[in-house]
Protein backbone atom coordinates (compact mmCIF):
# COMPACT_ATOMS: atom_id res chain seq x y z
CA UNK A 1 0.00 0.00 0.00
CA UNK A 2 1.21 3.61 -0.78
CA UNK A 3 1.35 6.44 1.75
CA UNK A 4 -0.60 10.11 1.34
CA UNK A 5 1.35 12.20 3.33
CA UNK A 6 -1.44 15.15 3.69
CA UNK A 7 -0.21 16.32 6.78
CA UNK A 8 -1.82 20.23 5.81
CA UNK A 9 -4.87 18.20 5.53
CA UNK A 10 -5.00 17.21 8.57
CA UNK A 11 -5.52 19.54 11.88
CA UNK A 12 -7.03 18.95 15.01
CA UNK A 13 -8.20 21.89 16.87
CA UNK A 14 -10.70 23.37 19.81
CA UNK A 15 -12.43 21.06 22.56
CA UNK A 16 -14.06 17.44 21.86
CA UNK A 17 -17.19 16.46 24.09
CA UNK A 18 -18.56 13.61 23.90
CA UNK A 19 -21.86 11.44 25.32
CA UNK A 20 -20.75 7.83 26.20
CA UNK A 21 -22.36 5.59 23.42
CA UNK A 22 -23.30 2.27 23.74
CA UNK A 23 -24.04 -0.61 20.90
CA UNK A 24 -26.80 0.43 18.45
CA UNK A 25 -28.82 -1.66 16.49
CA UNK A 26 -30.49 -1.13 13.02
CA UNK A 27 -32.43 -2.66 10.25
CA UNK A 28 -30.46 -2.32 6.61
CA UNK A 29 -31.44 0.49 4.57
CA UNK A 30 -32.96 0.27 1.64
CA UNK A 31 -30.00 0.60 -0.87
CA UNK A 32 -27.96 -1.69 0.84
CA UNK A 33 -24.97 -3.46 -1.14
CA UNK A 34 -25.58 -0.53 -3.65
CA UNK A 35 -21.92 0.14 -5.30
CA UNK A 36 -19.80 2.83 -5.45
CA UNK A 37 -22.08 5.69 -6.98
CA UNK A 38 -25.70 7.31 -6.03
CA UNK A 39 -27.60 10.43 -7.79
CA UNK A 40 -28.58 13.44 -6.26
CA UNK A 41 -29.78 12.72 -2.70
CA UNK A 42 -28.88 8.98 -2.17
CA UNK A 43 -29.33 8.09 1.13
CA UNK A 44 -26.52 5.17 2.15
CA UNK A 45 -26.17 3.28 5.16
CA UNK A 46 -23.02 2.39 7.20
CA UNK A 47 -22.29 0.01 9.53
CA UNK A 48 -19.44 0.81 12.05
CA UNK A 49 -17.85 -2.29 13.94
CA UNK A 50 -15.19 -1.18 17.14
CA UNK A 51 -14.08 -3.77 18.76
CA UNK A 52 -12.54 -2.93 22.28
CA UNK A 53 -12.29 0.35 24.54
CA UNK A 54 -15.70 0.37 25.96
CA UNK A 55 -15.53 3.12 28.21
CA UNK A 56 -13.19 4.58 26.60
CA UNK A 57 -12.67 8.13 26.53
CA UNK A 58 -11.54 8.02 23.31
CA UNK A 59 -13.04 4.92 21.43
CA UNK A 60 -16.40 6.76 22.73
CA UNK A 61 -15.70 9.81 21.19
CA UNK A 62 -14.70 8.55 17.54
CA UNK A 63 -18.12 6.56 17.79
CA UNK A 64 -19.87 10.30 18.39
CA UNK A 65 -17.68 11.71 15.51
CA UNK A 66 -19.34 9.11 13.04
CA UNK A 67 -22.79 9.53 13.78
CA UNK A 68 -22.30 13.36 13.82
CA UNK A 69 -20.40 13.46 10.56
CA UNK A 70 -23.38 10.94 9.07
CA UNK A 71 -26.05 13.74 10.38
CA UNK A 72 -24.20 16.82 8.93
CA UNK A 73 -23.54 15.01 5.55
CA UNK A 74 -27.53 15.03 4.96
CA UNK A 75 -26.96 11.65 2.53
CA UNK A 76 -27.04 8.93 5.25
CA UNK A 77 -30.05 7.19 6.23
CA UNK A 78 -28.79 5.17 9.19
CA UNK A 79 -25.41 4.30 10.99
CA UNK A 80 -25.26 0.76 12.67
CA UNK A 81 -22.83 0.58 15.53
CA UNK A 82 -21.27 -2.48 16.52
CA UNK A 83 -19.37 -1.62 20.00
CA UNK A 84 -18.05 -4.34 22.65
CA UNK A 85 -14.66 -5.44 23.97
CA UNK A 86 -14.17 -8.43 22.10
CA UNK A 87 -10.82 -10.64 20.05
CA UNK A 88 -10.58 -10.84 16.21
CA UNK A 89 -12.54 -13.47 16.09
CA UNK A 90 -15.41 -11.91 17.12
CA UNK A 91 -15.05 -8.85 15.17
CA UNK A 92 -15.04 -11.20 12.22
CA UNK A 93 -18.47 -12.44 13.49
CA UNK A 94 -19.63 -8.50 13.98
CA UNK A 95 -18.54 -7.38 10.55
CA UNK A 96 -20.64 -10.38 8.76
CA UNK A 97 -23.78 -9.14 10.26
CA UNK A 98 -23.26 -5.67 9.34
CA UNK A 99 -23.02 -7.42 5.68
CA UNK A 100 -26.13 -9.49 6.25
CA UNK A 101 -28.02 -6.03 7.19
CA UNK A 102 -26.92 -4.50 3.46
CA UNK A 103 -25.11 -1.42 4.67
CA UNK A 104 -23.35 0.45 1.74
CA UNK A 105 -20.14 1.05 3.65
CA UNK A 106 -18.56 -0.91 6.94
CA UNK A 107 -16.07 1.55 9.23
CA UNK A 108 -13.75 -0.76 11.17
CA UNK A 109 -11.75 -0.23 13.92
CA UNK A 110 -9.51 -2.88 13.27
CA UNK A 111 -8.55 -6.01 16.08
CA UNK A 112 -5.48 -6.97 14.10
CA UNK A 113 -4.09 -5.73 10.66
CA UNK A 114 -4.78 -9.75 9.15
CA UNK A 115 -7.35 -11.60 10.92
CA UNK A 116 -10.09 -9.84 9.48
CA UNK A 117 -9.42 -9.99 5.63
CA UNK A 118 -11.58 -12.76 5.13
CA UNK A 119 -14.61 -10.86 6.17
CA UNK A 120 -13.53 -7.93 4.41
CA UNK A 121 -12.84 -9.77 1.85
CA UNK A 122 -17.20 -10.88 1.77
CA UNK A 123 -17.66 -7.34 2.01
CA UNK A 124 -16.04 -5.87 -1.07
CA UNK A 125 -17.26 -9.03 -2.99
CA UNK A 126 -20.66 -7.72 -2.08
CA UNK A 127 -19.92 -4.54 -3.33
CA UNK A 128 -19.73 -2.80 0.32
CA UNK A 129 -16.95 0.03 0.36
CA UNK A 130 -14.81 -1.18 3.65
CA UNK A 131 -12.52 1.41 5.58
CA UNK A 132 -10.38 1.12 8.30
CA UNK A 133 -9.44 4.12 10.55
CA UNK A 134 -7.26 4.87 13.72
CA UNK A 135 -4.94 1.40 12.54
CA UNK A 136 -4.41 -0.29 9.13
CA UNK A 137 -5.27 -3.35 7.37
CA UNK A 138 -3.87 -5.28 4.82
CA UNK A 139 -7.21 -6.74 3.02
CA UNK A 140 -6.67 -6.11 -0.49
CA UNK A 141 -9.52 -3.67 -1.84
CA UNK A 142 -9.90 -1.94 2.11
CA UNK A 143 -9.03 2.15 2.16
CA UNK A 144 -7.41 3.02 5.61
CA UNK A 145 -7.08 6.16 7.01
CA UNK A 146 -5.68 6.60 10.45
CA UNK A 147 -3.23 8.70 12.51
CA UNK A 148 0.44 7.38 12.33
CA UNK A 149 0.37 5.94 15.16
CA UNK A 150 4.17 5.16 14.94
CA UNK A 151 5.08 8.46 14.61
CA UNK A 152 2.85 9.30 17.73
CA UNK A 153 4.95 7.36 19.85
CA UNK A 154 8.56 8.41 18.35
CA UNK A 155 7.68 11.88 18.92
CA UNK A 156 6.33 11.16 22.89
CA UNK A 157 9.05 8.89 23.27
CA UNK A 158 11.91 11.21 22.04
CA UNK A 159 10.70 13.99 23.99
CA UNK A 160 10.69 11.85 26.63
CA UNK A 161 13.98 10.60 26.93
CA UNK A 162 15.43 14.09 26.06
CA UNK A 163 13.73 15.42 29.38
CA UNK A 164 15.38 12.14 31.55
CA UNK A 165 18.65 13.62 30.40
CA UNK A 166 19.00 10.55 27.94
CA UNK A 167 19.46 8.30 30.66
CA UNK A 168 17.26 6.38 33.29
CA UNK A 169 14.14 3.82 33.52
CA UNK A 170 10.98 4.35 31.79
CA UNK A 171 7.60 3.00 32.56
CA UNK A 172 6.10 2.02 29.32
CA UNK A 173 2.79 1.48 29.31
CA UNK A 174 1.02 -0.03 26.25
CA UNK A 175 -2.20 -0.30 24.90
CA UNK A 176 -4.30 -3.44 23.65
CA UNK A 177 -1.97 -6.29 22.91
CA UNK A 178 -1.95 -7.15 19.46
CA UNK A 179 -4.12 -3.59 18.17
CA UNK A 180 -2.36 -2.76 15.34
CA UNK A 181 -2.13 1.00 16.69
CA UNK A 182 -0.24 -0.66 19.39
CA UNK A 183 2.07 -2.81 17.04
CA UNK A 184 2.70 0.40 15.16
CA UNK A 185 3.47 2.81 18.56
CA UNK A 186 5.42 -0.05 20.17
CA UNK A 187 7.80 0.72 16.61
CA UNK A 188 7.79 4.29 17.42
CA UNK A 189 9.05 4.02 21.03
CA UNK A 190 11.20 1.24 20.32
CA UNK A 191 13.02 3.12 17.67
CA UNK A 192 13.81 6.06 19.76
CA UNK A 193 14.76 3.54 22.56
CA UNK A 194 17.16 2.60 20.18
CA UNK A 195 18.69 6.16 19.50
CA UNK A 196 18.63 6.31 23.02
CA UNK A 197 21.07 3.68 24.90
CA UNK A 198 21.13 4.91 28.65
CA UNK A 199 17.35 4.58 28.59
CA UNK A 200 16.24 0.84 29.97
CA UNK A 201 12.43 -0.14 30.72
CA UNK A 202 11.55 -0.61 34.31
CA UNK A 203 8.26 -1.98 34.04
CA UNK A 204 6.24 -2.87 30.59
CA UNK A 205 2.48 -2.84 31.56
CA UNK A 206 -0.46 -3.66 29.53
CA UNK A 207 -3.20 -1.35 30.32
CA UNK A 208 -5.35 -2.36 27.40
CA UNK A 209 -6.51 1.64 27.18
CA UNK A 210 -8.39 1.06 30.17
CA UNK A 211 -7.60 3.63 33.20
CA UNK A 212 -8.81 1.91 35.83
CA UNK A 213 -6.46 -1.23 34.99
CA UNK A 214 -3.40 1.80 34.27
CA UNK A 215 -4.00 3.25 37.59
CA UNK A 216 -3.89 -0.22 39.95
CA UNK A 217 -0.31 -1.14 37.60
CA UNK A 218 1.08 2.57 38.33
CA UNK A 219 -0.09 2.16 42.16
CA UNK A 220 1.30 -1.42 42.17
CA UNK A 221 4.69 -0.38 41.05
CA UNK A 222 4.74 2.45 43.12
CA UNK A 223 3.75 -0.18 46.40
CA UNK A 224 6.67 -2.02 45.14
CA UNK A 225 9.15 0.74 45.05
CA UNK A 226 9.88 -0.02 41.73
CA UNK A 227 12.52 2.65 40.98
CA UNK A 228 11.31 4.98 37.31
CA UNK A 229 12.38 8.33 36.23
CA UNK A 230 9.99 8.84 33.43
CA UNK A 231 6.86 7.52 32.03
CA UNK A 232 5.37 6.64 28.63
CA UNK A 233 1.39 5.87 28.36
CA UNK A 234 -0.54 5.03 25.32
CA UNK A 235 -3.42 7.58 25.91
CA UNK A 236 -3.93 6.65 29.78
CA UNK A 237 -2.58 9.83 31.65
CA UNK A 238 -4.23 12.02 33.80
CA UNK A 239 -5.12 9.10 36.06
CA UNK A 240 -1.55 8.31 36.38
CA UNK A 241 -0.44 11.97 37.23
CA UNK A 242 -3.51 11.50 39.79
CA UNK A 243 -1.88 8.55 40.99
CA UNK A 244 1.33 10.06 41.62
CA UNK A 245 0.03 12.84 43.30
CA UNK A 246 -2.25 10.74 46.24
CA UNK A 247 0.64 8.34 46.89
CA UNK A 248 3.17 11.43 47.61
CA UNK A 249 5.24 10.07 44.38
CA UNK A 250 7.89 13.02 43.07
CA UNK A 251 6.59 13.81 39.38
CA UNK A 252 8.51 12.46 36.83
CA UNK A 253 8.17 13.31 33.03
CA UNK A 254 5.38 11.66 31.86
CA UNK A 255 4.08 11.99 28.15
CA UNK A 256 0.37 10.87 26.84
CA UNK A 257 -2.60 12.14 24.89
CA UNK A 258 -4.11 15.45 23.79
CA UNK A 259 -6.81 14.39 26.56
CA UNK A 260 -8.72 17.03 28.52
CA UNK A 261 -7.52 16.18 31.75
CA UNK A 262 -4.33 15.88 30.93
CA UNK A 263 -4.05 18.65 29.26
CA UNK A 264 -5.43 20.89 32.25
CA UNK A 265 -2.65 18.94 34.36
CA UNK A 266 0.11 20.33 32.28
CA UNK A 267 -0.86 23.76 32.39
CA UNK A 268 -2.18 23.78 36.22
CA UNK A 269 -0.43 21.20 37.73
CA UNK A 270 3.00 22.65 39.70
CA UNK A 271 6.30 20.51 39.26
CA UNK A 272 4.87 18.53 36.23
CA UNK A 273 6.77 18.13 33.76
CA UNK A 274 4.94 16.48 30.53
CA UNK A 275 4.09 16.62 26.59
CA UNK A 276 0.77 15.75 24.90
CA UNK A 277 0.85 14.10 21.42
CA UNK A 278 -2.27 14.47 19.66
CA UNK A 279 -4.25 11.83 18.12
CA UNK A 280 -7.84 13.13 16.99
CA UNK A 281 -10.35 10.82 18.05
CA UNK A 282 -12.46 12.35 14.77
CA UNK A 283 -11.14 9.95 12.99
CA UNK A 284 -14.15 8.33 12.47
CA UNK A 285 -15.84 11.12 10.90
CA UNK A 286 -13.05 11.18 8.55
CA UNK A 287 -13.98 7.67 7.89
CA UNK A 288 -17.51 8.29 7.11
CA UNK A 289 -16.07 11.46 4.93
CA UNK A 290 -13.96 9.25 2.89
CA UNK A 291 -16.82 6.40 2.70
CA UNK A 292 -19.57 8.76 0.90
CA UNK A 293 -16.82 10.32 -1.17
CA UNK A 294 -16.38 6.32 -2.90
CA UNK A 295 -19.36 5.69 -2.56
CA UNK A 296 -20.21 8.79 -4.86
CA UNK A 297 -17.32 8.04 -7.14
CA UNK A 298 -14.53 10.12 -5.53
CA UNK A 299 -12.56 6.96 -5.12
CA UNK A 300 -8.81 8.33 -3.97
CA UNK A 301 -5.25 7.21 -5.91
CA UNK A 302 -4.09 5.92 -3.26
CA UNK A 303 -5.59 3.29 -0.16
CA UNK A 304 -3.85 4.83 3.05
CA UNK A 305 -3.79 8.34 4.50
CA UNK A 306 -1.78 9.16 8.04
CA UNK A 307 -3.23 11.77 10.03
CA UNK A 308 0.71 13.54 10.97
CA UNK A 309 0.48 13.83 14.70
CA UNK A 310 1.98 17.12 16.69
CA UNK A 311 3.38 17.28 20.30
CA UNK A 312 2.92 19.95 22.89
CA UNK A 313 5.00 20.16 25.64
CA UNK A 314 4.77 22.16 28.50
CA UNK A 315 8.39 22.87 28.49
CA UNK A 316 8.31 25.86 25.89
CA UNK A 317 6.42 28.48 24.81
CA UNK A 318 5.02 26.76 21.63
CA UNK A 319 3.71 24.18 23.60
CA UNK A 320 2.33 26.32 26.10
CA UNK A 321 0.16 27.91 23.53
CA UNK A 322 -0.95 24.67 21.70
CA UNK A 323 -2.17 23.48 25.22
CA UNK A 324 -3.79 26.62 26.00
CA UNK A 325 -5.75 26.96 23.35
CA UNK A 326 -6.96 23.48 22.79
CA UNK A 327 -7.71 23.09 26.61
CA UNK A 328 -11.40 22.90 28.03
CA UNK A 329 -11.48 22.10 31.64
CA UNK A 330 -15.37 21.57 31.94
CA UNK A 331 -15.06 17.95 29.68
CA UNK A 332 -14.81 14.81 31.57
CA UNK A 333 -10.67 14.33 31.58
CA UNK A 334 -10.83 10.92 29.45
CA UNK A 335 -12.24 12.90 26.58
CA UNK A 336 -9.69 14.16 23.59
CA UNK A 337 -9.57 17.75 22.33
CA UNK A 338 -9.63 16.97 19.04
CA UNK A 339 -12.97 17.92 17.65
CA UNK A 340 -12.46 18.30 13.69
CA UNK A 341 -10.00 17.20 11.05
CA UNK A 342 -9.72 19.93 8.16
CA UNK A 343 -11.66 19.42 5.16
CA UNK A 344 -12.72 16.25 6.28
CA UNK A 345 -15.42 16.89 8.91
CA UNK A 346 -18.32 19.19 8.90
CA UNK A 347 -20.31 19.04 12.06
CA UNK A 348 -20.19 21.91 15.29
CA UNK A 349 -19.71 21.13 19.05
CA UNK A 350 -22.85 20.68 19.77
CA UNK A 351 -23.43 18.32 17.07
CA UNK A 352 -20.73 16.47 18.56
CA UNK A 353 -22.48 16.52 22.21
CA UNK A 354 -25.31 15.37 21.04
CA UNK A 355 -24.28 12.13 20.00
CA UNK A 356 -26.91 11.40 17.57
CA UNK A 357 -26.91 9.56 14.74
CA UNK A 358 -29.43 9.88 11.74
CA UNK A 359 -32.88 8.79 12.64
CA UNK A 360 -31.78 8.53 16.71
CA UNK A 361 -34.40 10.59 18.86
Amino acid sequence: MKRLKLARAFAAIAALAIVAGACTSGTPGASGGAGASGGAGAKYTIGFSNAGGVGNGWREAMLCSAKAQAVKAGNVSKVTIVHRDTDAAGQLSDIRTLISQGVNAIIINPAGPDALNPAIAEAIAANITVIAVDASVTAPGAYNLSNDQEQYAYLGASWLFKAMGGKGAVVYMRGIAGHPADTDRDTGFQKALKENPGITIASTAVTKWDPVTATRQINDLMSAGTKFDGIWTSGVDSNIVDAMKAANHPYVPIVGADNAGFVTQLLNEPGLKGAAVTNPASIGAAGVTLALRILGGQKPTETTVHVTPELWSNEDAAGKASLTAAADATLPKTWPLGLTIKDWTTYTKPELIACKGPGDA
